[in-house]
């Protein structure tokens, strides 16, 4: 859950001062990819942004954008991997209507998620306040991501799922997928009754329709930040068990089930359903590699990378982007490769 208003926040408002670190394994960075059209992360310790919540990695005219939690929804762009620079906020002024779902809201978004779609960039992000159920997904959509680029420029879609406090789930924390046969699908969800997923119309990108049916993926007591990826005939569902946003005392790690059908129901490695607790451990806590969370999956060519934000054991427990190498074994369950390395900055 994106509490990291309350107990970060002050940190991330001033993340024009901050660095971000994208980690990389040490075979990565030993025989950096060559393959036109894949990463190069070589050394690590770039100079950048702090980070949280980010988004999938997308890729637009050679450029890789992410964004993440923070006012108007921050963004960075790499060309590598490496080196990032900060791009614009999405929203430079937030949309009106943002009050009506959270009263005390100032623009200050959570957890975004990005997919390109039928020749535009579909952007969800999350409205809410810390620990309520008083929330709201939304949609922002733009022709391309380049600020440079004439088309450039995001416009606001309003609500695609809300929830209140009489409802039983919390609609934070998008994730959005394609589907089979031209769908798209958005999951989300965090505590209470845990991870949903609701059919989206690929026209709009809104619910597919007001009453449509809302799936159960996932329960567990602490439960959030869902990702969905393909692989090979199965859906895999990352999420997060745990708490964020506490610094070195975050206890996120990433689990994952897979499952037939995007609706689930999703197993993990031992057959447990996700819905009734289960999910085989992905990532957790490495030494100085504290909370991993919010897993996104990129594949180039024909190599996978997870990406996720940490917090720094180093640095009093900043929120940081890691980039990790991501195999898969020969069960078709994925393993995260190496191990986290301190950035040059750092030592």
């Amino acid at each position: 859950m994106r509490r990291f208003l309350r107990t970060c926040g002050l940190v991330l408002l001033s993340a024009a001062q901050a660095s971000l670190s994208t980690l990389v394994p040490a075979a990565a960075q030993e025989k950096p990819a060559s393959r036109p059209g894949e990463p190069k992360p070589g050394a690590s310790g770039s100079r950048g942004f702090q980070l949280h919540d980010p988004s999938t990695i997308v890729k637009e005219k050679g450029v890789y954008w992410a964004f993440a939690t923070g006012l108007g929804v921050v963004s960075l762009r790499s060309r590598d991997l490496v080196e990032w620079e900060r791009g614009p906020a999405v929203f430079p002024d937030p949309p009106a209507w943002i009050k009506d779902v959270v009263p005390t809201q100032r623009g200050h978004f959570w957890a975004p998620d990005v997919i390109e779609h039928d020749g535009r960039f579909l952007l969800y992000y999350s409205v809410s306040a810390f620990g309520r159920r008083t929330s709201a997904i939304a949609l922002a959509t733009s022709p391309s991501l380049d600020p440079e680029d004439p088309k450039y420029g995001w416009t606001d879609q309003g609500v695609v799922v809300q929830t209140r406090n009489e409802s039983d789930h919390n609609a934070i924390d998008p994730c959005v997928v394609r589907g089979e046969k031209g769908t798209l699908w958005l999951a989300y969800g965090s505590f209470w009754s845990g991870i949903k997923l609701v059919e989206l119309d690929p026209k709009t990108g809104k619910r597919i329709a007001a009453d449509s049916p809302v799936h159960s993926l996932a329960h567990k007591d602490e439960i959030e930040a869902a990702a969905i990826y393909r692989h090979g005939d199965q859906w895999y569902l990352f999420i997060n068990w745990g708490r964020c946003c506490r610094g070195v005392r975050s206890t996120y790690d990433i689990r994952v089930g897979r499952s037939a059908e995007i609706t689930g129901p999703y197993l993990d490695k031992d057959g447990a359903d996700l819905q009734k607790g289960g999910g085989s451990l992905v990532l957790e806590t490495q030494g100085r590699f504290i909370g991993p969370g919010h897993a996104g999956i990129l594949k180039e060519g024909e190599k996978h990378w997870l990406s996720c934000h940490f917090y720094d054991g180093d640095e009093n427990g900043r929120s940081k982007l890691a980039i990790r190498a991501l195999e898969w074994d020969k069960d078709g369950w994925p393993v995260v490769q190496g191990e986290p390395k301190t950035p040059p900055s750092s030592r």
